[in-house]
């Protein structure tokens, strides 16, 4: 049996906005962040962040020494770590180096370990095995601006940024095809929703300049 006018009426705005605040519930605490995060990051000269730097220094056991198989001379190579030797490392630094590849010299091994908000980086020289550390944190709103921007982040987080932008896209598109239902009792939809396409595109031609 052919559904009526008003029960299609009925059963899209139903299915829609179903839709709706599924994907707003979804979606809420990443678009407060990402939205919060915009506004640092458009304003980063209004927010001062004095970096905060570890430096830290120590010798690597011979036994572990001897598991760094350096390339020959004149070359580089990267690589994982040896087991033990990163597992020995993370104890002693406190760090995590989640089997990051190394890069190896014939004298020196060098692993940089930038995360968001902060960069950090070791060198192991391969004769003696003295080991330096620095770590330099810019902080927690540093630490959000390069989440915001998917930086030193992971694939997992890149993954969730993809996530959540298709549940914005499912917000957005269901939100247009409301207000298209609810146009008719609301005449100021079509204004708003037409002024907000045009704005940037206006901002863009007036006052953007390659």
């Amino acid at each position: 049996m052919a559904l009526s006018s008003s029960q299609r009426r009925s059963y899209w705005l139903k299915t829609l906005h179903q839709w709706h605040w599924m994907s707003a519930a979804i979606s809420l605490v990443s678009l407060v962040l990402f939205s919060a995060t915009g506004l640092t990051l458009n304003n980063a000269g209004w927010i001062e962040a004095a970096p905060q730097t570890i430096n830290k220094t120590l010798t690597l056991p011979q036994d572990l020494l001897a598991l760094l198989n350096a390339p020959a001379s004149g070359t580089r190579q990267k690589q994982m770590l040896a087991a033990p030797v990163e597992a020995w490392l993370d104890r002693e630094l406190d760090i995590r180096i989640n089997e990051r590849p190394a890069e190896f010299s014939a004298d020196e091994v060098y692993l940089s370990m930038p995360e968001p908000g902060a960069d950090a980086w070791l060198s192991i020289q391969t004769a003696s095995g003295d080991i330096e550390y620095e770590r330099s944190s810019r902080g927690w709103i540093a630490y959000f601006n390069d989440l915001h921007k998917g930086r030193h982040a992971g694939m997992a987080w890149s993954w969730f940024i993809d996530f959540f932008a298709l549940a914005c896209l499912i917000f957005a598109l269901t939100g247009l095809f409301l207000v298209k239902l609810h146009a008719g009792n609301r005449p100021a939809s079509w204004p708003l929703l037409s002024l907000g396409m045009v704005l940037p595109f206006v901002i863009i031609l007036l006052f953007v300049h390659g």
